[in-house]
């Protein structure tokens, strides 16, 4: 007898199978990461469409069969319609997902990554885009397409502080002396920052701004109301850009 299975998830991803079918990748509430196939979810008269879309929130119920898990029933809870409608808002749900699909692993619930899902989405939906001018009459990126960005690294380096690859962003991690604003330079293998003398004792270092230091220990406190009274400017984006992509790179190498 086929046992039946009811959570909610988000679902992160689809992928069309055959002529009316899709997998879903969909993160639970109760078990974790699923793949479950959606048996003719692309067709218009479908029941299961209301509820099976990407990026929405839903009650769902599957059963498990031989070889895969396949969707009997969805409810939509929360359909995101503010990140839908917003390209860039859109841009920004898809490198989540991306970043989620590829670091989990398995079907294990961790309460964690769920409650972390359930806030980078609201998060991303609410916030309303401000692009304010300078009286030079150039754009000032005081709370606009920066805060976009800022949503999704702050879901990256909580989400892989959860994992176990949390760095240490306050002492040097071979002198374990407290660090300065100057002088400072990440080693993942070595967990974390380095200092000016330590570095010279490693290799395979990369200098990083205090400004971007900075705003990394205030995405790892989850301090949202300093985030957005943060003057983020096109450069610090940049460098916090270039520091999260050498450190991904860096984990992607040890699990790949």
């Amino acid at each position: 007898m086929a046992v039946h299975c009811r959570t909610q998830g988000f679902i992160l991803k689809k992928t069309n199978r055959g002529e009316s079918d899709r997998i879903f990748t969909i993160y639970t509430k109760d078990f974790g990461k699923l793949e479950i196939l959606g048996k003719a979810t692309r067709k218009i008269k479908s029941k299961l469409r209301a509820g099976a879309e990407i990026f929405y929130l839903s009650e769902i119920e599957f059963i498990q069969g031989k070889t895969h898990k396949t969707l009997t029933d969805t409810i939509l809870i929360d359909n995101f319609q503010n990140i839908r409608k917003d390209l860039k808002k859109l841009s920004i749900a898809y490198k989540i997902s991306e970043i989620a699909d590829r670091f989990l692993k398995g079907e294990e619930k961790d309460e964690e990554i769920w409650n972390l899902l359930q806030e980078i989405f609201d998060k991303l939906n609410n916030l309303k885009l401000e692009i304010r001018k300078q009286p030079s009459g150039e754009s000032l990126d005081s709370f606009g397409i920066g805060r976009l960005e800022i949503i999704y690294y702050y879901f990256l380096w909580n989400l892989l502080s959860v994992l176990g690859y949390q760095l240490e962003f306050y002492h040097c991690s071979l002198c374990q002396k407290k660090l300065g604003p100057q002088g400072l330079y990440l080693n993942p293998k070595e967990g974390g920052l380095i200092c000016n003398q330590c570095k010279e004792t490693t290799k395979s270092v990369k200098e990083i701004e205090s400004d971007t230091v900075k705003i990394i220990r205030i995405l790892l406190k989850k301090e949202w109301p300093t985030l957005k009274r943060l003057k983020i400017e096109t450069k610090d984006l940049k460098l916090l850009k270039l520091i999260s992509d050498y450190y991904l790179l860096e984990i992607l190498e040890e699990i790949e």
